[in-house]
């Protein structure tokens, strides 16, 4: 499946932005300005621009804890994002969702959540209601290898299977469950091989390539849109930090593994590709860049001007009110 220049110069775009915004919240992390955990996806922006580029602009999406790759990867705006991880009203989430449970239905975004594997039957839900509206949308679901042996796994994605749902769902197999190895916990050598028990395709493919997974989630795409079900995307990555920024975890991975996997990094193999193949000349792709930390600069002081939600707002946007607010 070709992809046209303005396609693959978006996709390196979307690329660097998770990177950029990623790198940056890292150092507001480090000042004190984000409060909360935060896990970062660098290292495996491939697999999450080369799969939301795949979908319509109305899909639906569904990611996991690892939270800000997804709703970037699908085109989310920057500075809502930003303010959000800075607990600011302006925040796409009025600033109470935080790092990991970031949520933006202008991009489709249906919700990020900590608690593994649980976005697994919400895409599942997602996914059999845009089937009863006829709407053809897709659900796309990111989860990681450790969300693979979680009961939701399978509860999941063999309704979707028994329904027929327009689901795709994309593991991230970045080979640790925080600092456990998917080896030491699953039986089987590729996760895409549990597809088998659902009657669904099982794919592999390789994560640090953003075109790679382009095609094999628009297959996953096209076969959903025309009512065949399911598929499982198995997406071999990595990341390149700790499982969350401040966890020391212990000597559970070598250096030299890391920086193996480093020399497959997926902005500069895109990079080398779109100049080689004369996509993009060094100039543009410089421009580029430099427009990229330009909107992350932006983002950042949009929401450091950004007020914080008022203390009466505690209890907006959920089922009860249970305590009076104590001025």
């Amino acid at each position: 499946m070709k992809l046209e220049k303005e396609q693959l110069v978006e996709m390196y775009r979307r690329l660097l932005r998770i990177r950029v915004f990623e790198e940056t919240a890292v150092e507001l992390i480090k000042k004190g300005e984000v409060p909360g955990a935060a896990h970062t996806s660098i290292g495996q922006e491939g697999e999450i621009v080369g799969a939301c580029m795949a979908l319509r602009d109305d899909d639906y999406m569904v990611g996991n804890h690892r939270s800000h790759g997804h709703p970037i990867g699908k085109g989310a705006d920057l500075k809502r994002l930003m303010a959000e991880l800075l607990g600011r009203k302006t925040g796409v989430n009025q600033g109470k969702g935080g790092s990991m449970h970031l949520a933006d239905f202008n991009v489709g975004s249906v919700g990020e959540t900590s608690i593994v594997g649980s976005g697994i039957p919400l895409a599942a839900g997602a996914a059999l209601g845009a089937k009863m509206m006829g709407t053809g949308r897709v659900c796309l679901c990111f989860f990681g290898d450790g969300a693979s042996n979680e009961g939701a796994f399978h509860e999941g994605i063999n309704l979707a299977a028994v329904w027929k749902l327009p689901a795709i769902f994309l593991c991230e197999n970045n080979g640790y469950a925080v600092s456990t190895p998917a080896s030491a916990t699953v039986a089987v050598k590729d996760i895409a091989e549990r597809a088998k028990a659902y009657d669904i395709p099982g794919v592999v493919v390789d994560g640090q390539d953003p075109v790679a997974v382009y095609e094999v989630v628009s297959e996953a795409v096209k076969r959903a849109r025309a009512g065949m079900g399911p598929s499982l995307i198995e997406a071999k990555t990595y990341r390149y930090m700790e499982h969350a920024i401040g966890m020391r975890a212990g000597n559970y991975r070598s250096e030299n593994e890391i920086n193996e996997w480093k020399k497959r990094d997926p902005i500069v193999m895109l990079r080398g590709e779109l100049v080689r193949n004369r996509v993009l000349d060094e100039r543009e792709v410089t421009d580029i860049e430099a427009k990229v930390h330009a909107e992350v600069e932006a983002a950042v002081e949009f929401a450091r001007n950004s007020p914080f939600p008022a203390a009466e707002e505690a209890y907006d946007h959920v089922y009860a009110n249970p305590f009076p607010i104590a001025h």
